[in-house]
């Protein structure tokens, strides 16, 4: 016996399967599955997009919390392209976040960077007029890039500029003979070689007896000190003897008085002459401390008089 199929009830299940294949799709699609709430967020780029596409990736920090929903240009300036994203219900958006389009790696594939957002500011809420809450743009690494490269392009062509106009014809004929002459220096020098080894020998030699002739200069200093030291006790010890000899010739009488009349005047006379060579001695030992070459060159000439 052969069993009937209801052909209309095959056909029924096949749509009510096919619109719950749809239906699913368009749910996992729409991001419900997740649980996902977006809160939508424009951005106007004054850089080129190329390489962002929509559904692209826009994450905080390295983290993804949204995607690219539609990418247009601006209304009322075709300069600027408007990114209306969808961002996480709950990502810390503050009035100081920045966006700012980046690529990753050398795939070209670029996606929206947000950066910023100090805890203290204040969430960005949408102005008086705004469809939907504006996060200001930063200049990107491309764009960036391409700027510090055109600067150095430009510093490189003023250079070459500067060190053609210092290279010119006339700089370089002078510094072709500067190297000629430090040329020709060199040769003498190593050819002089020996005769100013000799030379620097024979100067240290000298350097080594002036050394020696300011040590026998300074002991015979010190020496000259020493007996005008001693010529100084010496012309005390023969005060002191001549006042011994005055009182004693006070208590001796008259005859000792004409003696010592007649005595003392000379020696008086003795004590100063005494003290001119000891004081002579002090001011040649004070020159020749001060001036040890007067040894070997003798004292300068005076000066000339007026009308000499």
């Amino acid at each position: 016996m052969e069993s009937k199929v209801s052909f209309a009830v095959v056909g029924a299940f096949v749509l009510l399967l096919g619109a719950a294949l749809v239906g699913g799709t368009l749910w996992l699609s729409s991001g419900k599955s997740f649980r996902h709430s977006y809160e939508p967020y424009v951005v106007y780029m004054g850089d080129s997009v190329a390489g962002l596409s929509p559904d692209a990736i826009v994450s905080y920090r390295g983290v993804q919390v949204g995607r690219v929903r539609r990418i247009q240009l601006a209304p009322n300036n075709g300069e600027l392209v408007r990114l209306t994203l969808d961002i996480d219900k709950g990502t810390p958006i503050k009035q100081d976040t920045i966006a700012v389009l980046r690529t990753q790696g050398l795939t070209g594939i670029a996606h929206v960077e947000l950066s910023g957002g100090n805890p203290s500011s204040p969430p960005l809420l949408a102005k008086p007029g705004e469809e939907y809450p504006v996060i200001p743009s930063g200049p990107s690494l491309l764009s960036s890039l391409e700027s510090g490269v055109k600067e150095l392009l430009d510093n490189l062509n003023k250079s070459s500029s500067s060190l053609n106009a210092v290279l010119d014809a006339d700089n370089r004929k002078a510094f072709a003979q500067t190297l000629a002459n430090l040329e020709t220096v060199t040769h003498t020098l190593a050819e002089r070689s020996q005769s100013i080894d000799t030379t620097l020998s024979s100067t240290a030699r000298a350097m080594e007896n002036v050394a020696k002739l300011s040590g026998e200069l300074s002991g015979l200093v010190e020496r000259v000190q020493a007996s005008a030291d001693r010529f100084d006790r010496m012309s005390a010890n023969v005060s002191r003897a001549s006042s011994d000899v005055a009182d004693t010739v006070r208590g001796a009488g008259a005859d000792v008085h004409r003696f010592a009349g007649d005595t003392l005047p000379e020696t008086r006379a003795l004590i100063a002459e005494l003290r001119g060579l000891s004081a002579s001695l002090r001011r040649f030992s004070d020159e020749l401390e001060s001036n040890p070459a007067l040894l070997v060159q003798g004292k300068p000439p005076a000066k000339p008089g007026p009308g000499e």
